[in-house]
């Protein structure tokens, strides 16, 4: 168990699975007092078989500011790491009013109304990290079939640079993580959609790989690495950026 984040507090959106679970567990293997929320609570609690102590978990729905109002107070975070999000399919021709609305309440709003309740404890202390979950998709590069996503994920982009921007003299950093594909519980809900449609899931499967320079998706792991780094004092001289972590999808 490492130390990088010892003596820090930590709140987690989004925890039960993939980046966001694992981003919880390598906080806590490097001392951070961990916060892990979510709204599927017998998912989320799950995270328990790690046997880390450190670790603390409760419901918190990103979509309600009651419950991000109390979540954020009940953790008082120095780290606060938006990971709740959604991924629409389609193009704009595809896309419906009900959809968009939904994609930006979570995968934008619901950031403004962590950052809007974390960042009093932040300024008061001087200091604190936010790391918000963007994507390769969006500001980044144009992924085809991805408009609503791709529109929102890119708001956030706008919204880390505001917040860096703003609150840069007074300690407080803000950076985003723009990931590539990774493997993760939603990733492979999405491979099935996709092969329901093809007739295979093995072609979906191999669409999704192709577009990965590497030949391969990212695992949680990978990610919740750079969210460790972006957390850390190892990060002080880093704010305002999107941080792309995307096996070379972008670099085409």
């Amino acid at each position: 168990m490492g130390q990088r984040l010892k003596g820090k507090r930590a709140l987690i959106t989004a925890a039960a699975q993939g980046i966001g679970r694992a981003s919880a567990i390598a906080m806590a293997n490097e001392g951070a007092k961990v916060f892990a929320t979510d709204v599927n609570m017998d998912a989320l609690s799950t995270i328990r078989s790690e046997n880390l102590e450190n670790i603390e978990i409760f419901e918190l729905n990103a979509l309600d500011k009651k419950s991000v109002d109390e979540g954020v107070s009940r953790a008082d975070p120095d780290i606060l790491f938006n990971c709740a999000g959604f991924v629409h399919s389609g193009n704009v021709l595809d896309a419906d009013e009900e959809e968009f609305e939904f994609a930006m309440n979570l995968n934008v709003r619901s950031m403004m109304r962590t950052i809007k309740a974390a960042l009093p404890g932040m300024l008061k202390r001087g200091s604190g990290s936010i790391i918000n979950m963007s994507s390769a998709a969006g500001s980044i590069i144009g992924a085809p079939n991805r408009f609503i996503y791709g529109t929102s994920k890119a708001a956030v982009v706008g919204l880390t640079k505001s917040v860096a921007s703003d609150f840069v003299s007074q300690g407080i950093r803000c950076n985003c993580i723009c990931p590539g594909t990774v493997e993760s519980p939603s990733w492979h809900d999405r491979v099935t959609a996709l092969g329901q449609e093809l007739g295979s899931r093995d072609e979906a499967l191999a669409q999704f790989v192709a577009r990965q320079p590497m030949g391969r998706v990212a695992t949680a792991e990978e990610i919740a690495a750079l969210v460790v780094y972006l957390a850390s004092d190892e990060s002080a001289f880093t704010t305002g950026h999107p941080h792309v972590i995307d096996g070379g999808w972008s670099g085409q």
